[in-house]
């Protein structure tokens, strides 16, 4: 199920992301980029419709992931 990030209360959203972000571990090159400057790419995906917030009931969990891989996978095919 999508959660729209625009009813999550902003503290929530943020810490939401915060842990997206580090669990990712993603890495951006050569250059070093600050935790909220990641925390931004990944909201303005999220607002852009480019990502969006998913629970599964199943795992009982929350992911955030691209559009594209959303929609062309089966729920419980969703990395987490």
């Amino acid at each position: 199920m999508i959660i729209p990030w625009q009813d999550l209360d902003s503290d929530t959203l943020n810490n939401l992301l915060e842990h997206f972000v580090l669990r990712e571990g993603t890495e951006y090159g050569e250059h070093d980029v600050s935790l909220a400057d990641k925390v931004d790419d990944v909201r303005q995906q999220l607002q852009q419709g480019l990502a969006v917030i998913v629970y599964s009931e199943l795992h009982e969990s929350i992911n955030i992931v691209s559009k594209a891989t959303f929609s062309s996978a089966p729920m419980d095919d969703i990395p987490e």
